[in-house]
């Protein structure tokens, strides 16, 4: 696996370098932002390792560019720990969050556990189409009405879970199942934070719904299949 550390802590890097050797993965170091985005140019990590606290520009606003360019999965990291810092990552696009300190075991846990979920999106699966939206889960695309949706890669599988059983009540519990099974209280509240920002990126001039929230239950997908 090849992964790619954003982080000015360049101790942490060679802890991690080492640690990550026993599974045979590949960590590149970038200390400072842009020399990750001229590693990036040069090739695609299997997942990213984000710092929040950068020289240049802080790691929220990394993980904005990063994700307005790239579906590869991102795991932030912070010394603050504070449960603001950790849903602004989410909401960012963020696909885990980890404070520091933490023990690599744990991290590279999370890494695999990401990984596998992204890979198991990437597996070609039949187009799903409904009335003004289609997904190409083996693209990783979305259309809305014919528009290009830029979706992270927590809320295109989000999307995907729900239109793969159109009518049906998904609880927080089997969503978070699902798409990640760590971190329940925070992930609880990040279930509600994705679903709201796709439903913002999903809206249509015609105000198309295309998920309700079930009060007390939790969401149901409400698209015409085709």
């Amino acid at each position: 696996m090849n992964l790619l550390l954003i982080d000015d802590d360049n101790d942490l890097a060679r802890l991690l370098n080492r640690y990550f050797q026993r599974f045979g993965w590949e960590l590149r170091h970038a200390s400072a932002p842009s020399i990750a985005y001229a590693q990036l140019k040069q090739s695609q990590p299997d997942a990213i390792i984000l710092d929040v606290m950068l020289p240049e520009e802080d790691g929220f606003a990394v993980c904005r560019k990063l994700r307005h360019d790239y579906t590869t999965p991102i795991i932030m990291l912070t010394a603050r720990g504070e449960v603001t810092d950790r849903i602004v990552g989410l909401e960012l696009g963020a696909d885990d969050y980890l404070p520091k300190p933490f023990e690599p075991r744990e991290l590279a846990a999370r890494i695999q556990s990401i990984t596998r979920r992204h890979v198991s999106v990437e597996k070609p699966s039949p187009l799903m189409q409904f009335r003004d939206l289609e997904i190409n889960p083996t693209t990783q695309e979305a259309l809305v009405a014919g528009r290009p949706l830029t979706l992270t890669t927590s809320e295109f599988r989000l999307l995907q879970l729900f239109a793969s059983a159109p009518g049906k009540v998904f609880s927080r519990d089997e969503i978070m199942n699902s798409l990640k099974g760590t971190e329940v209280e925070l992930f609880s509240r990040a279930i509600d934070i994705t679903v709201s920002r796709l439903r913002q990126k999903m809206k249509t001039k015609s105000k198309r719904e295309f998920i309700k929230t079930v009060w007390g239950a939790g969401y149901r997908f409400v698209g015409e299949a085709l």
